[in-house]
């Protein structure tokens, strides 16, 4: 199975930039989506349903034009699980999961900590959505949880290991990514790729992916059981519809 995740920072923009067509040439099983941005009754399915995708699923953020993620697959779930049935993350469509044959597969995205207020309420997902994810792992133990992470968890993993007091890179952050590798996860691309060097967003300022000075925000978190059928983990650096880039995982 080949999943992609992709943060699109908006689907319409990023059809707008050729995303379609670049569906049509890399065609995973699944894709995991966000910051979607939009609403399913704003979208032309059609255009994912010709690509291959019958089985699109939408979990929009209450707020219009706001985060939001989506899963597309290629084969019918067994199960779609719309949310958590934590209010607060529900409300900002951050969380989808699907079950295919023995693998659970979630589309998540983590909040940013723009600002205090959003830093405060970044942590309290965090913490949240872990416990959340320890016991979802005990009804489906083989789990994959895609999406945008908003942490970098090491310092090969930032262009700037320096930037310690920036959200993305703060040390509380860090150690809870590393925290959640340690409850039973595996950062698939680093597993896989042990000295390699590569970003999956760019801010949009000065230069910043000419310049390749990036951030590697984005995982494919795997269980731990599903360790050997981890095949190959990549950053899909050569795609241009967002301010990130989509990441690949191919599992047996």
């Amino acid at each position: 199975m080949e999943i992609v995740s992709y943060n699109v920072n908006g689907i319409r923009a990023a059809i707008n930039k050729g995303f379609i067509d670049w569906l049509n040439k890399e065609s995973p099983d699944v894709v995991c989506l966000q910051e979607i941005k939009a609403m399913k009754e704003q979208l032309d399915l059609s255009l994912f349903e010709a690509a291959g995708y019958e089985h699109n699923y939408w979990y929009s953020a209450q707020k219009k034009g706001y985060s939001g993620v989506a899963i597309l697959s290629k084969h019918k779930p067994d199960h779609v699980e719309f949310g958590t049935g934590i209010e607060h993350m529900d409300f900002e469509g951050r969380n989808l999961r699907v079950d295919i044959n023995d693998i659970s597969i979630m589309s998540m995205y983590l909040p940013s900590g723009t600002n205090s207020k959003r830093l405060d309420y970044k942590f309290q997902y965090m913490d949240e959505i872990q416990n959340y994810l320890s016991e979802l792992r005990k009804s489906f133990p083989n789990l994959i949880v895609c999406g945008d992470y908003n942490i970098c968890h090491q310092e090969i993993d930032i262009h700037n290991p320096k930037m310690k007091g920036v959200s993305g890179f703060l040390p509380e952050e860090r150690q809870w990514i590393g925290e959640f590798i340690d409850s039973g996860f595996i950062d698939s691309f680093r597993h896989l790729n042990t000295d390699v060097q590569k970003y999956s967003w760019w801010s949009y300022r000065a230069n910043a992916r000419a310049n390749n000075k990036g951030w590697r925000l984005d995982y494919a978190m795997a269980s731990d059981p599903l360790k050997k059928r981890l095949k190959k983990a990549e950053i899909l650096n050569d795609a241009y519809h967002s301010d990130h880039c989509p990441i690949f995982l191919e599992i047996d």
